[in-house]
């Protein structure tokens, strides 16, 4: 019978198979072999996902996916094809079908290591969009080196923008730790099409204009109200919300005469800010209320802590671009959030509904804020 790929049947894999198993694993590995005891305990303990590829009724390959629980991190713990039947596409097929197991339980990145020298592998995951980590020396039996390589797994589809327009929000990075905010404000501006001859020295003017002067310690972020502003001026149509009327993140420091100052400063955007008429609505901003400005065409810049992320109690600006049923997308400028991808992956990254609701505000308060643009009707 010539053989096909596209004839392969996906199954779980049972007891029945452990033969085959055990002879594929054999034959693909030298050094660090899953035993045929543990082969079982995999199957009778259903542990993660494992299914094996079976061509004629033979087992030709097979992959294992394992889960860590209470994160979003998959792991391919192994993947092996019959040396008979490969370069066929059958390890492709396998990688792609434990991606999309991986995918239905939300996961938003797989991980797995490979020895360095396996030039059959590394091509295979590179080009499937696997990118290099870091090396763990003497990871194997052996003593030799393992490459870990990681991909993020959810990717926002075009067709799901619900504003009817399939233009994706350009990307850009911040170029300095403390300018997250100008940078969230300048990927709106470009999506609505405002003009910025110089974005470089955008960034560090939007900067001067919304900065808190003190944040937590080296040089300050921007503050809500200041962003707002900020687009406002350059005519962009702005609605404020937060969690709290006044200033905000007088608590990310502890200096009597710093919080006097931010507080003065914050209080002049927001009397300029009532001035020009921009709505400020004090209060929850709500998911549903994000989906229902998104829908509209709008984008939002959110306030959001780190400490999910990373562990670092930081206060830091994300641009929301769109949102699903499980995930937010947003445009990150901080390229040291995934220093692993390049920009593009970077634009539209899934954030789970759950991590983000988490994510949202900053301090012990759990201050809320969120800048919602949108193009003014003049424009």
């Amino acid at each position: 019978m010539q053989f096909n790929v596209n004839q392969l049947q996906l199954v779980q894999a049972t007891r029945d198979d452990l033969d085959a198993l055990e002879q594929i694993e054999n034959l693909s590995f030298v050094t660090d072999r899953i035993s045929r005891r543990s082969f079982r305990r995999f199957i009778d303990q259903n542990i993660g996902d494992f299914k094996v590829a079976k061509f004629d009724g033979r087992v030709i390959g097979y992959y294992i996916v394992l889960y860590r629980q209470a994160t979003e991190l998959a792991r391919l713990y192994s993947l092996a094809v019959d040396p008979e039947f490969r370069r066929r596409g059958v390890g492709r097929l396998l990688l792609d079908a434990a991606e999309d197991d991986a995918d239905a339980r939300f996961c938003l990145f797989m991980r797995l290591e490979v020895k360095t020298d396996n030039t059959a592998a590394l091509k295979m995951y590179h080009h499937a969009g696997y990118y290099d980590m870091e090396i763990r020396p003497e990871y194997y039996e052996d003593d030799s080196d393992a490459l870990v390589l990681q991909k993020l797994l959810p990717r926002f589809e075009t067709n799901s923008l619900d504003n009817g327009n399939q233009r994706l929000v350009p990307y850009r990075t911040q170029t300095t730790e403390f300018t997250c905010g100008p940078a969230s404000l300048l990927m709106a501006m470009a999506y609505f099409d405002i003009p910025c001859p110089d974005p470089h020295h955008e960034e560090l003017e939007i900067w001067r204009e919304a900065t808190t002067i003190f944040m937590t310690s080296g040089h300050g972020g921007c503050g809500p109200h200041g962003l707002a502003r900020a687009a406002l001026k350059r005519g962009l149509s702005v609605e404020l919300h937060v969690s709290e009327s006044g200033p905000l993140l007088l608590d990310s420091v502890r200096s009597a005469d710093k919080k006097q100052i931010m507080a003065r400063i914050q209080e002049s955007d927001i009397a300029a800010l009532k001035q020009a008429g921009v709505p400020i609505i004090v209060g929850d901003y709500t998911l549903n209320q994000l989906l229902h400005d998104l829908h509209k065409g709008k984008l939002v810049i959110a306030l959001i802590s780190t400490y999910v992320f990373d562990e670092s109690k930081a206060p830091h600006w994300v641009l929301i671009c769109a949102a699903d049923d499980h995930y937010v997308y947003i445009n990150d400028p901080d390229q040291d959030s995934f220093p692993w991808q390049s920009a593009a992956d970077r634009q539209y990254l899934p954030i789970p509904l759950a991590t983000f609701k988490r994510a949202f505000g900053f301090g012990r308060r759990k201050q809320r804020a969120a800048v919602v643009i949108s193009r003014a009707l003049n424009n």
